[in-house]
């Protein structure tokens, strides 16, 4: 990258943050700071893009650790959306199909346990709604649920409020606000009907997490933790809770710009920069185990009717081999 093609990558990061930022009062900070850096020459050894979005994304989370603001890069070039909304909406179905729309892993383990592993995200339910209503009607008979997050990197808020419809009855559960603070306007997120059966809002449910799960994998963690509805297994999540907008600003880089607060109906607040804590804190390759196991002891403890005996021994006997295994 020549010098001028950095300085115009960087005064528009730096316009961008300015106007859009989540935090007015810190947006013209970080922006400030940004220009500093860049008239002094802090960017001028960088010859391509990868190392300039390393460098700039350092900087500006320096200021208060917003791991939502960021410089992005990608290997491919970006598609500009004015000049070639369709081929831009193409290439996304395209990734969101050969992904399982997100829906990585829907199973009935023994003893009618179930496990849904949703990554690498939580996609927008135009594209995923119908992947999540057929994973649903794989699991919504089963006596628990394993949510499995460990991997998930985010996505949209609007998936996240979708399946946890899944989780509730049909009655209406608010589950989180987003302020946009520019505007002042306040969007609330509660369950919506959904298509097919629900899991339900009485049986067990255990989430999944690591240090890498984020963003609206994290709200989703959260707003199950807060209601009570689920049991956090793992590890403390990453800690971003600042719905971002993405501006490209160069053929492969993309200005990643937090523009709305999360605020929980049940708590008032947030996770960002904190993460989720775990109900149960275990590393995240034990999760599972940790979590299977609680799972199949609920089974057991649930009346041995006569069409369930199977049930049962399936979850004898996979318990006995979760300790077998240590």
């Amino acid at each position: 990258m020549r010098t001028e093609e950095i300085k115009a990558v960087i005064d528009q990061v730096a316009a961008l943050i300015r106007e859009h930022y989540v935090f007015p009062d810190v947006g013209p900070v970080v922006a400030d700071r940004l220009i500093a850096a860049q008239e002094e020459g802090r960017y001028d050894d960088l010859t391509e893009p990868v190392a300039l979005a390393e460098r700039v994304t350092a900087d500006i989370q320096a200021i208060n650790g917003d791991k939502h603001l960021s410089l992005l890069h990608h290997v491919d070039e970006l598609i500009d959306d004015e000049e070639d909304p369709e081929g831009d909406e193409a290439a996304w179905v395209q990734h969101v199909e050969l992904t399982s729309a997100g829906m990585a892993r829907a199973e009935r383990l023994a003893g009618n346990v179930g496990v849904l592993e949703i990554r690498p995200s939580l996609y927008n339910p135009k594209y995923a709604g119908a992947a999540v209503a057929g994973a649903m009607s794989l699991l919504w008979a089963t006596d628990a649920l394993l949510l499995d997050l460990r991997t998930c990197g985010g996505g949209s808020p609007d998936m996240v409020a979708v399946v946890c419809s899944y989780l509730f009855e049909d009655e209406p559960v608010h589950l989180n606000d987003l302020v946009t603070p520019s505007s002042g306007v306040v969007r609330q997120y509660w369950t919506v009907p959904v298509a097919g059966p629900r899991f339900g809002g009485t049986k067990p449910i255990w989430v999944l997490t690591s240090s890498t799960t984020f963003s609206a994998a994290e709200e989703l963690t959260y707003n199950l933790q807060q209601l009570e509805r689920a049991v956090v297994v793992g590890e403390r999540t990453r800690g971003g809770a600042h719905p971002r907008e993405g501006f490209r600003v160069h053929p492969h880089l993309e200005a990643s710009v937090p523009v709305q607060r999360a605020l929980n109906p049940v708590s008032g607040t947030n996770w960002e920069g904190v993460g989720i804590s775990p109900d149960v804190e275990v590393d995240a390759p034990s999760a599972f185990a940790e979590a299977y196991r609680r799972a199949l002891q609920h089974v057991l403890a649930l009346p041995v009717a006569p069409g369930r005996r199977e049930v049962t021994e399936e979850a004898q006997a996979a318990l006995t081999e979760l300790r077998a295994a240590g």
